[in-house]
């Protein structure tokens, strides 16, 4: 009775972090360019789903990444047609720190989210500068070293809302640790 309540907990709350992704990603982020060459996009969109595979584990993140690409992008399509590359690489968003978190780094201090967070982008910043670069047409490097520099002021960024949201909320996840 207790694993059925739990899953639909989880469930519920994986919902809700695709909503918060869904509107971040699609609502509130904003697009660098750089020599009429679309660089860089700025969004906090990737931290719930962060937060979904850290709290909720691997499975759970992996779906809360899937989805939030699949729904965003039928709610609102930003400047192009679907590609499933981003969904993989969304998927992966959810699902590393889900099982670094599960398997490696029990304590979600600060330091073991920032390996979580830098350990994570170092897969997603190839691959989405790989997809760009498969669907415009342009070289890989020039793409990818402004991204490489996003992500760089983003990351800390990221560490101290994920470390400060992680603190906050841990006690609702508890269900999640038995």
């Amino acid at each position: 009775m207790y694993n059925r309540i739990s899953s639909i907990r989880k469930i519920a709350y994986t919902g809700l972090f695709i909503a918060i992704s869904i509107i971040l990603t699609r609502f509130f982020s904003g697009n660098i360019t750089i020599a009429g060459i679309y660089a860089l996009r700025l969004t906090f969109g990737e931290i719930p789903i962060i937060l979904n595979g850290l709290l909720l584990g691997p499975v759970f993140g992996a779906a809360c990444g899937i989805l939030s690409d699949i729904i965003g992008y039928a709610i609102n399509p930003l400047g192009g047609a679907y590609f499933p590359g981003f969904t993989l690489t969304a998927m992966l968003t959810g699902l590393i720190p889900g099982v670094l978190s599960k398997y490696f780094l029990k304590e979600l201090k600060w330091h073991s989210i920032a390996i979580i967070i830098v350990l994570t982008e170092l897969m997603a910043v190839p691959l989405n500068t790989l997809w760009l670069s498969l669907l415009h047409g342009k070289a890989y490097i020039t793409l990818l070293v402004p991204r490489i520099i996003g992500k760089g002021i983003l990351i800390p960024v990221y560490i101290i809302i994920i470390t400060m949201t992680a603190k906050h909320i841990r006690h609702i996840f508890s269900f999640t640790r038995r």
